[in-house]
């Protein structure tokens, strides 16, 4: 390699817990070459040119662990390595993906580190890093960099790779309780829970959120006429399909009126208080372009409102305001648009800010709203003129804790009328404090899939957690959406345990999946023989809505080059510690180094789930004090010494005894089975299972609540009836 260069030579996305943190990371093995000569604070000009370029690194703590710690390593010196992370890190915050876990480590071999950064986007992590070196290069070597056009990019793929915010809002909130979730597609499509207890959003729709529901809230005119039968105030409105008979409409109606798209979104192609037949005229033509109807519809003197529904209760509330512009009589109404109203940034084009941009194209609303006042989009209003440019869509400030319960009440019955669990109401009244009789107040529309920005980021007003309200109606906080799932490692043959936990749960009435080196089974038929402990092989279990238990055989390897494809467990198994060898192409290090990474298998264990560990293997033993859960140990003798301890302190353990398999608890033991009986012998004489196996099965299933009964006759009947396992 060149001269203080930073070569990569290899990138590894980890997209499971893993040996590094629980959530999915980029893996980069580095060579730094001559660099290793080369701290920091050895380079001229680095450190400040570094500042400069990235200053808000200033927030990174690092190891002193205050603000500024990491430009405090700077100036001591430190490795590009570590330099890396941090860089990588502050790139993808930059870029709207905050994720502040990374580490830098010496890999084995001078110069080689493993630097990994936490990143929510494999694509984003990559290029976050190949970035960051190409930084780092050119401030070592005081060559330009352009950090704003980087961002940029960065902010781009973000944008385009990663779920949106209102989806993210759902996730966070899940995430918080433990929740686990599952991307489906590219786009906003996730799985919260697994298996049979999983729930689906694609943003702010559900799995509970029916086609013909959706169907009737497209259908402003439909949606009217359910809400008039159960008594819910509406505006009168007549569907008309052409511009003429728009203006009959607005004359049988009574002016003011306003036009819009029967099956619009956003307030696109609203046209409001409209007086005058040429205005009616042309904003038929408007509201055409935008939905596939057009209706006539009574104008509501009052203020825009937007409340969410979820479920049986309103949520949230946003008022609406227009948005104008102040004429100074130098600039134009569209350069005052752009200078006034444009440059919030809340405001975008993608669907990913609360509030759209305003454009005055030809024959929009915007434009109608200008002719209506005598002026055009290149108009220059005199000084101090207000200049009204948009009615619609400016759902600015929350109002939630004034809505009148009324009001509430009638949101909630308009979504359920329509079907919808989770609905955007659009409420027109003067005060939104008073009953809607009252006031004259109307709902005019229930949307389905909603938009949460506005709620999530109002510009007056406090921000609602919407995201734990959609979580919470998905998956009640008496529950969080978990299947029982088994995971197992160690050295040796650990499929026959796996195979035979699988069974006992079969046994047990669960449809249950099974992922091991054998192949991939659903309820003991196999799906695939090759691959099936990849992650994405394995993962295919948990996204499978008839799952209700499932077991997943691993390894090292797979741990350090995949990640393990569940994000907990409620049984973590580690039979005997593996050695190192063969797996010198991970750098995994030295036997002594493996434990740490074997680690990650019982950290997964959940505070209601056991470890099961051998208490045999002095180093298997030791993991008991990283489970969250209980624990049991199992030997085949039960004089071993950390079972013996484990025993005498009340906990869980297993172990043979002349022949019989015992599991106790302090002083109570059940015998289970024993390997007398022809059957239980015939599998042990056959190869099929060993002593060994049947301990652990057996302690997986304890673990899991079945009786002593039913592992009896489960160990007696395995094999018996399942050739494809």
């Amino acid at each position: 390699m060149s001269a203080k260069d930073i070569l990569f030579l290899r990138m590894t996305y980890l997209r499971g817990p893993n040996i590094w943190t629980y959530r999915p990371v980029i893996e980069a093995l580095i060579d730094i070459g001559e660099l290793e000569d080369f701290p920091s604070n050895t380079l001229p000009g680095f450190n400040d040119r570094l500042k400069a370029w990235l200053p808000t690194m200033i927030e990174h703590r690092c190891t002193p662990g205050v603000r500024g710690g990491f430009f405090q390593r700077l100036d001591n010196g430190t490795w590009p390595g570590h330099i890396l992370e941090h860089v990588s890190l502050e790139l993808q915050t930059l870029a709207g993906m905050p994720t502040g876990f990374g580490k830098a480590r010496e890999a084995g071999p001078r110069g080689v580190y493993k630097v990994v950064i936490r990143t929510d986007h494999e694509d984003v992590g990559r290029a976050a890093l190949e970035t960051a070196r190409e930084l780092i290069l050119a401030a070592i070597h005081d060559t330009p960099f352009d950090v704003p056009a980087a961002v940029a990019r960065l902010t781009d793929m973000v944008d385009s790779l990663c779920v949106g915010p209102s989806t993210a809002s759902i996730v966070e909130a899940a995430i918080e309780r433990r929740i686990p979730f599952i991307r489906l597609n590219a786009g906003n499509l996730v799985q919260l829970g697994h298996g049979v207890n999983q729930r689906r959003i694609w943003t702010a729709e559900t799995d509970r959120t029916s086609a013909i529901a959706e169907g009737i809230s497209k259908d402003k005119d439909l949606t009217k006429q359910l809400l008039t039968m159960c008594g819910i105030p509406v505006p009168e409105g007549i569907v008309v399909e052409s511009p003429a008979a728009a203006w009959a409409a607005a004359q049988e109606i009574g002016v003011p009126v306003c036009v819009k798209p029967s099956d619009g979104n956003r307030a696109r192609g609203v046209s409001l208080d409209l007086r005058e037949q040429a205005d009616i005229e042309a904003a038929f033509a408007v509201a055409q372009e935008q939905g596939s109807e057009v209706i006539v519809e009574q104008f509501i003197q009052g203020v825009e409102h937007r409340l969410l529904v979820v479920g049986d209760r309103v949520v949230a509330a946003n008022k609406g305001e227009t948005a104008s512009v102040q004429g100074d009589g130098q600039h134009t109404v569209r350069e005052l648009v752009e200078l006034q109203i444009n440059s919030d940034p809340r405001r975008g084009s993608d669907g990913s800010l609360p509030l759209e941009r305003v454009r005055l194209r030809s024959g929009s609303p915007e434009v109608l709203e200008l002719q209506r006042q005598g002026l055009t989009p290149d108009s220059v209003p005199e000084a101090g003129r207000q200049v009204l440019v948009k009615r619609t869509g400016n759902m600015t400030t929350d109002v939630t804790d004034t809505v009148h319960p009324d009001v509430a009440s009638q949101a909630v019955l308009a979504a359920r009328m329509v079907g919808l669990d989770i609905a955007g109401v659009d409420v027109v009244t003067p005060d939104i404090t008073q009953p809607l009789a009252s006031g004259g107040g109307v709902i005019v529309e229930v949307n389905a899939g909603p938009s949460l920005l506005m709620h999530l980021n109002p510009a007056v007003g406090q921000a609602r957690p919407v995201g734990e309200a959609i979580a919470e109606h998905l998956i009640p906080s008496s529950d969080n959406g978990r299947i029982p799932v088994v995971g197992i490692m160690g050295d040796g043959d650990t499929t026959r345990a796996a195979k035979l936990t699988a069974w006992l749960l079969h046994i047990k009435g669960l449809h249950t999946g099974l992922a091991c080196a054998d192949g991939l089974y659903l309820d003991q038929r196999c799906l695939q023989t090759s691959k099936a402990m990849d992650f994405e092989q394995a993962q295919r279990l948990l996204i499978n809505r008839s799952v209700q238990a499932a077991v997943f055989e691993s390894d090292v390897r797979h741990l350090m080059e995949q990640g393990i494809p569940y994000d907990r467990c409620q049984v973590g198994i580690v039979t005997r510690m593996p050695k190192a060898a063969g797996l010198e192409d991970l750098y995994a290090g030295p036997d002594e180094k493996i434990p740490t990474y074997v680690r990650t298998q019982i950290d997964l264990v959940l505070s209601n789930g056991h470890a099961v560990l051998n208490a045999e293997d002095e180093a298997v033993a030791d993991l008991a004090q990283y489970s969250d859960g209980g624990v049991i140990f199992y030997a085949q003798s039960e004089h071993a010494l950390r079972l013996v301890a484990h025993r005498e302190a009340g906990g869980r353990v297993a172990f043979w005894r002349d022949g019989q398999l015992i599991l106790a608890l302090g002083d109570n033991q059940t015998e289970v089975l024993s390997i007398h009986r022809p059957a239980v012998a015939r599998l042990i004489k056959g190869g099929q299972l060993g002593t060994d196996d049947m301990l652990i099965a057996a302690c997986a299933a304890w673990a899991l609540d079945t009786p002593a009964d039913m592992i009896r006759a489960g160990v007696k009947s395995y094999g018996q009836n399942t050739p494809s396992i």
